[in-house]
């Protein structure tokens, strides 16, 4: 964990990552998430390098998380659109992308080599400016409701 954190702050002080660590509500860290591959032209950024510990999983930690990044990439920053990737084999990561309103764009089919060799397909999804109306509703609407 700490070579990951290092890995992320040396990112970071390069500009090419803002990463931020996940806290539940009694203030314990369950996760890390990033911004990457930041295109600050258009602009554009990639939600990504996510991990959520199992005490915190399929709860409400992640949802709102990806709610306030979302609210900043969008209200702050501008953004046309905030992607996200995922192994297309990652069947619990593509849906809790998907739960959050990202669509699918597409499968970037053998797109990386993963630590063992083996060929990785990348699920690509994204929502889009005119699309976070919408979506900050249904998320702010998934984090009020009762539980």
């Amino acid at each position: 964990m700490a070579t990951e954190i290092n890995r992320r702050l040396a990112l970071k002080a390069a500009g090419s990552m803002v990463p931020f660590a996940t806290l539940d509500a009694e203030g314990r860290a369950v996760g890390m998430t990033t911004y990457m591959n930041i295109d600050a032209g258009l602009p554009r950024v990639e939600i990504g390098s996510t991990w959520i510990g199992p005490s915190a999983q399929r709860g409400p930690v992640n949802t709102e998380a990806k709610r306030l990044m979302l609210g900043h990439a969008f209200e702050v920053w501008g953004c046309t659109a905030v992607e996200f990737r995922t192994h297309r084999l990652n069947t619990q990561s593509r849906r809790a992308i998907e739960r959050l309103g990202a669509q699918l764009d597409g499968i970037l089919r053998a797109h990386m080599r993963m630590p063992n060799g083996t060929l990785r397909d990348t699920a690509v999804y994204s929502i889009t400016a005119p699309e976070w109306p919408a979506v900050r509703s249904h998320l702010d609407w998934q984090l009020a409701r009762p539980r």
